[in-house]
């Protein structure tokens, strides 16, 4: 099930959610452009590792360029792959300015990166000896699209879904498409516990997700209501 669109209209330009993704999008272009062994010493560099966040292990000189603490803000712009990428900024678009538009510009960049920090240290601690980065926006947008359910479960989602050789798009409502990717979260981090290696960090999903819904009531406006009903009519086709 992919999101395409929402219906949910916004009443400010989200200059904030088009920069992050402009940023993520020139990083990865960067990261492609070092060649596979640069590209690896850079994430090193700059990817959020679990051991060295809690002083298990330390990277040589010439790899630690910034202060661990700091790899937790610099790994949410660094990607492992075009199809990470995408399905990142696909969904930060949907949902991002949404949030944005609720809570105004400089409010949504702090809540936006506390988020991703929260995340990142919720997979962190899940195996706090793992030398592998950390890296990617989606525990940051996560925390987007748990704002986004409390706050509009009833907007309509046009989404693309697979059917073996064929497709469907058809409209759902929000809080079914995020509640259905929230719980696919759980159950992959819970059939990941044990698991070494590289993988998805559904754990930082999980967290950057609660994280979100948490502090959405702290950076909304105030006059912006919980599980709002308002929403555009959209265009007429299959709704679920």
């Amino acid at each position: 099930m992919i999101p395409l669109r929402d219906d949910n209209p916004t009443s400010i330009q989200p200059i904030l959610c088009i920069s992050f993704i402009a940023i993520n999008i020139l990083v990865f272009l960067y990261q492609f452009s070092l060649g596979p062994q640069l590209e690896q010493v850079f994430i090193y560099q700059y990817g959020a590792i679990p051991a060295v966040l809690f002083g298990q292990e330390s990277l040589p000189a010439e790899v630690a360029v910034l202060p661990p603490v700091m790899s937790l803000f610099t790994s949410m712009f660094l990607h492992g792959g075009f199809m990470h990428l995408a399905g990142n900024m696909l969904y930060l678009w949907i949902f991002g300015n949404n949030i944005e538009d609720v809570m105004g510009h400089r409010r949504f960049i702090v809540f936006y990166l506390l988020c991703g920090l929260i995340a990142a240290m919720s997979h962190a601690v899940t195996d706090t000896g793992s030398v592998v980065p950390m890296i990617g926006a989606s525990g940051a947008i996560s925390g987007l699209l748990g704002a986004y359910l409390l706050l509009y479960p009833h907007a309509q989602v046009l989404v693309l879904i697979p059917l073996g050789f064929f497709t469907r798009m058809i409209y759902i409502r929000a809080g079914w498409v995020l509640g259905f990717w929230f719980f696919m979260q759980v159950l992959s981090g819970g059939m990941s516990v044990g698991q070494k290696g590289g993988g998805v960090a559904f754990f930082a999903h999980i967290g950057g997700f609660l994280a979100g819904m948490l502090l959405i009531g702290l950076f909304k406006r105030p006059d912006v209501r919980f599980f709002n009903p308002r929403h555009s009519h959209s265009p007429r086709m299959d709704r679920w």
